[in-house]
């Protein structure tokens, strides 16, 4: 597709970023679809391959690096690798769609920096760490550890905000949910 543009929503976890991005799917079904991940983690609750992310195994991963077949990735944690599979943006502009991520910022940054004007870069901000925390909490996905790492993560990525085209503060989800409507709108039909 040769104007297919990628719309990257990024955030520390928490936010509400995959809120945000499932909602604008909907919104915007004829128009977008989701890049799915790849990592080298363990599923967690429900998650599916292949709906959820593409879960590879360590070996997977690097041998895909070493084959160059990723836009970015980053070992986010120690053994964990997360990814954007050159295949998964290729794939969906061939059916005519523009792509929407829901990734980490480092991720986000990267993707942004290889696509320029083609990319929309919109950092999802919390409320507040302790908020962000809570929402974590009440996941019941994570363990404290993971947690603890996951806001000490956040308190870093918040200091890169303003590197993003654009941000939305995700304090009443109803009116994250329209500037996200907006700023969609206004990027896919330039």
């Amino acid at each position: 597709m040769a104007n297919g543009k990628l719309i990257i929503f990024s955030a520390p976890s928490g936010s509400g970023k995959t809120t945000i991005v499932k909602h604008l799917l909907k919104i915007f079904s004829n128009d977008l679809e989701f890049s799915i991940s790849a990592t080298s983690r363990e599923k967690r609750g429900q998650e599916e391959n292949g709906k959820d992310y593409y879960y590879l195994t360590t070996e997977e991963f690097k041998s895909k690096i070493l084959a160059n077949e990723f836009l970015e990735w980053e070992e986010v944690y120690a053994g964990v690798h997360y990814g954007t599979l050159r295949s998964e943006v290729d794939r969906i502009w061939a059916k005519g769609k523009h792509v929407i991520f829901d990734i980490d910022v480092e991720g986000g940054l990267n993707l942004k920096k290889q696509f320029g004007d083609k990319a929309l870069a919109v950092f999802v901000m919390p409320p507040s760490i302790k908020i962000l925390e809570e929402r974590l909490n009440s996941r019941s996905t994570d363990s404290p550890e993971s947690i603890a790492r996951r806001v000490e993560k956040a308190e870093k990525e918040l200091k890169t905000a303003d590197l993003f085209d654009v941000f939305i503060l995700n304090e009443i989800l109803e009116d994250a949910l329209l500037k996200a409507e907006k700023i969609v709108s206004d990027f896919i039909s330039k």
